[in-house]
């Protein structure tokens, strides 16, 4: 992505959670009212919307977006499955680099409680739907396949739930709040063997924003040092590899090319759990460690908040929450509230750069639908 600079102006995310009540345009205010303020930018300011969003009713981009108070713009909806918060940062990051817009607006919206009481359907038209194969299975065939490769145990794969948990404690707007011990996420319910009701995301409703812009001299504006995004290729394919890594690999080399700087600098990692095993995965395709030694760093506390690399310091969509268009946003408020010491009781001591990773799975016969990565530095 050449041209121009571009930066975080201000971010934010409304609570995730579950309310069938509430109306999607309050919980989508809740968020760009937040993230205009802390931006210091007036609605007549902006001069495009990019609005993430995957089980919304036609129109529903426009709906939101007058309600904010905001007209006479571009307002353009895309969906990445759970990246489409990503793609919208990603996409809202060109527009300013280019130089076609002086302001715009990230938005990530989603109500899931509306629509599904559990996993979500998948598509009939793919051989995994047809054969009745959720994601949850998808991810229980590469925790099974991680645990008899590497040989490693259940409790590893639970263990990332417990420290989510934790973290996510300390976070007022996660969809779940309580710590959980490592027996209670073994013992809970089973969903797709091995992984355990605890070791799955809560399907949550919420919003996150972002206003991003050119950086401002003596702001406290957050840097995007580089932002990749890549559609997937076919799966299986060579080498052999867990589904998803290759596709989320990708993405990193562009944002760390952008960026220029490795990706093992970063301070913070905002990264997709969906599924315990999800963020074991990624962390090894984020090149952190070699295949196979991410519980060894998990266990000697490197992901933690006061290790080298804390994964999920926002809970993660573990204990945040997974609202799927808004969730790569609510990632990217997280580490702008850290970069700018806005973070309250989970701050963490005077980070420097952050990183965001979404990978939106499902499509039939390819490694993900998509992933970004992007890397942030702090003002």
């Amino acid at each position: 992505m050449s041209g121009g600079t571009a930066a975080v102006l201000g971010a934010a995310q409304s609570a995730f959670g579950k309310f069938p009540d509430r109306r999607l345009q309050d919980l989508a205010w809740e968020a760009i009212g937040a993230a205009l303020d802390l931006a210091g930018v007036e609605p007549a300011q902006v001069g495009a919307v990019f609005v993430g969003n995957v089980f919304g009713p036609s129109g529903v981009a426009a709906r939101v977006v007058r309600n904010a108070g905001i007209g006479d713009v571009p307002v353009v909806r895309v969906e990445a499955a759970c990246a489409s918060g990503t793609l919208a940062a990603h996409l809202a990051t060109r527009a300013v680099r280019s130089g076609e817009h002086g302001v715009v607006l990230a938005l990530g919206i989603e109500q899931m409680s509306v629509q599904f009481g559990g996993a979500i359907i998948p598509e009939n038209s793919d051989p995994e739907g047809s054969l009745g194969l959720p994601l949850p299975g998808l991810y229980a065939l590469q925790a099974r396949r991680f645990l008899e490769q590497h040989g490693r145990s259940e409790a590893d794969l639970a263990a990332v739930a417990v420290k989510n948990r934790a973290q996510g404690a300390k976070n007022p707007l996660a969809h779940r709040q309580q710590e959980v011990s490592l027996e209670e996420v073994l013992g809970s319910r089973p969903i797709a063997e091995p992984l355990t009701v605890l070791q799955c995301c809560p399907i949550s409703d919420g919003a996150a924003a972002a206003v991003i812009g050119r950086p401002r001299a003596g702001a406290a504006d957050v840097l995007i040092e580089g932002s990749g995004f890549v559609g997937g290729r076919a799966w299986p394919g060579t080498p052999d590899e867990p589904w998803g890594t290759a596709c989320i690999r990708r993405a990193k080399d562009l944002a760390v090319a952008e960026s220029g700087r490795p990706i093992g600098e970063a301070d913070l990692f905002e990264v997709h759990d969906a599924f315990t095993i999800g963020e074991l995965l990624t962390v090894e395709a984020l090149g952190l460690c070699g295949p196979g030694r991410s519980p060894d760093l998990l266990h000697d506390g490197e992901f933690s908040v006061g290790g080298r690399w804390p994964v999920n310091v926002s809970g993660g969509l573990l204990a945040r929450g997974h609202a799927l268009g808004a969730t790569g946003l609510a990632q990217l408020a997280e580490v702008y509230a850290q970069l700018t010491g806005r973070a309250g009781p989970r701050q963490l001591p005077s980070p420097r750069i952050g990183v965001v990773e979404t990978m939106g799975g499902g499509a039939s016969g390819l490694d993900g639908n998509a992933a970004g990565v992007m890397m942030l530095s702090a003002p």
